[in-house]
């Protein structure tokens, strides 16, 4: 879908595009209405932030506490240095490995995708609600 089109349709959406793992180049990395509106796969993203407690030490609304701000670290940080960072962990820094947890790998692209729509400014808020 490209830009041009969604303007046409004039639908309140926020759109930030980039490749997800294998996804084409115009499908886009999330969807949000109203701030805090999202698609389902950023949902999913969302809900995996909550089950692995990053917020223990990214804070609740990922501006950071014990670990870096990650509304901040999206800016500059590549979706391949994130993998990389939650896959391996940085022990040195005390950030733990997600390598073995199920969840957050299976999800780690939604993830990827929330808190870039938090980074980015498109989720206004840390708490979402799904689009219906």
């Amino acid at each position: 879908m490209q830009v041009k089109q969604l303007a046409a349709l004039a639908l309140p959406l926020v759109l930030a595009f980039g490749a997800v793992g294998a996804q084409a180049q115009d499908k886009p990395l999330y969807t949000v209405q109203e701030g805090y509106k999202v698609d389902a796969n950023t949902m999913k993203g969302f809900r995996t932030w909550r089950a692995a407690a990053c917020d223990r030490c990214h804070g609740a609304n990922q501006e950071g506490m014990v670990g870096p701000s990650l509304v901040n670290s999206l800016k500059t940080l590549s979706k391949e240095e994130f993998v990389k960072t939650v896959t391996n962990g940085r022990l040195d820094k005390g950030m733990q490995s997600f390598g073995t947890n199920p969840t957050v790998m299976e999800n780690i692209d939604h993830l990827y995708a929330y808190l870039k729509g938090r980074s980015d400014g498109a989720i206004t808020r840390a708490k979402v609600e799904e689009i219906k």
